[in-house]
């Protein structure tokens, strides 16, 4: 019997870090130790030297992400490969790449929040999702907030629909007091900090993080500084304009510096790790840091809860009065926050990158019978 060809598109790793190319790129890895003989071609843009695989086939393809006609370039490019099945990570298929398409939707947050994005990410994103959801035999989701998204906004049948959640990377737990103090040092930290970790944009909710920041210092006057730790994304410059007009200049760090290797370090260090989102797909920062002992403070909107479970406190997004209260227990109750790092530890310890791929692999079986 024929070996299926399974082919995963992986050109977004060259453009992009973190988010969908960590999902990418983990994925990669443990389809590599789960199906050693497989027969699987990774397709990497033609610009990217590095390799992904050590076992799977490389293939570099020449159309663009989030091209125009990305989808009938891809086509093209397709039909010489007689996949089987082709895994679109980042949600958008060719017209036809494979006798069976299966996708993955991180979030519907373009949906949801179209005011956040650019003109040119609302008429990629927005245009083309009815008919990548359409067009899929299968569909792999971050979580079940995003799996009930699709169902509720686009009429996706559940049964179409299998949640995978994500893996924490096995670099991200508790480091010992040595290294600790070389991080911080080398990075000028502060002694102590509250850490948020993402894009700075508006549907992070960093606005409202700073609101409820004015408010925790006007309570609490030795709160320790806000770290920012992130690139810069859309409306950033009015974020940082509201910030000065908050009179935060000297309490705000706004760190753009930040390897991926050192933010171990980072969540190690930080006192309390807030993420007040609007609205995420699953959300690595909490799940990073409770693997590294530092309790999480996080929306209580969309995919968020279903990361953290009872750890830590969950907040409402627009509320900064109640995001003030939870920076305050967080930053002073010592004994409830002894009690959320070692749950927050047994927690993160559940979420791995091999069931991640095992979940993938059966999708990949059920779609080809």
């Amino acid at each position: 019997m024929r070996m299926s060809h399974i082919g995963i598109d992986a050109r977004l790793t060259y453009y992009r870090t973190g988010g969908i190319s960590t999902y990418i790129r983990k994925l990669i890895t443990w389809l590599e130790r789960l199906e050693p003989n497989g027969r699987f071609t990774v397709f990497h843009s033609r610009k990217a030297r590095e390799s992904l695989v050590t076992r799977f086939q490389r293939a570099a393809l020449w159309t663009p992400c989030h091209h125009r006609w990305e989808r009938l370039a891809l086509t093209a490019e397709f039909a010489r490969f007689r996949l089987d099945l082709l895994h679109s990570p980042d949600f958008i298929p060719p017209r036809r790449g494979a006798r069976r398409h299966i996708i993955t939707v991180h979030d519907l947050s373009f949906l949801h929040f179209p005011q956040y994005l650019t003109a040119e990410s609302r008429r990629y994103y927005n245009g083309q999702i009815e008919t990548a959801v359409r067009q899929a035999d299968h569909i792999l989701t971050d979580s079940e907030a995003t799996k009930a998204d699709l169902v509720t906004i686009l009429d996706v049948p559940a049964e179409k629909i299998t949640v995978h959640l994500l893996g924490v990377d096995e670099n991200f737990r508790p480091l010992p007091p040595a290294a600790l103090d070389e991080a911080r040092a080398r990075l000028r930290l502060p002694q102590s900090y509250i850490l948020f970790v993402g894009t700075f944009e508006p549907r992070k909710n960093i606005a409202g993080l700073l609101e409820a920041y004015h408010l925790l210092l006007s309570q609490m006057h030795d709160a320790p500084p806000l770290v920012l730790v992130g690139q810069r994304g859309w409306l950033f410059d009015e974020t940082q304009e509201m910030a000065d007009a908050l009179g935060l200049q000297d309490r705000v760090l706004w760190r753009e510096d930040i390897s991926a290797a050192d933010l171990p370090a980072l969540y190690n260090l930080a006192a309390v790790l807030v993420l007040p989102s609007h609205y995420e797909g699953f959300g690595f920062p909490p799940l990073e840091a409770m693997a590294c002992g530092t309790v999480p403070v996080v929306s209580s909107r969309s995919s968020l809860p279903e990361v953290v479970g009872d750890v830590g406190l969950q907040i409402d997004p627009d509320d900064p009065a109640a995001l003030a209260a939870a920076l305050c227990r967080a930053l002073t109750d010592q004994p409830w926050r002894a009690a959320m790092r070692e749950a927050g530890l047994a927690r993160a310890a559940s979420f791995t990158w091999e069931r991640t791929a095992r979940t993938a692999l059966a999708a990949y079986q059920t779609a080809l019978q």
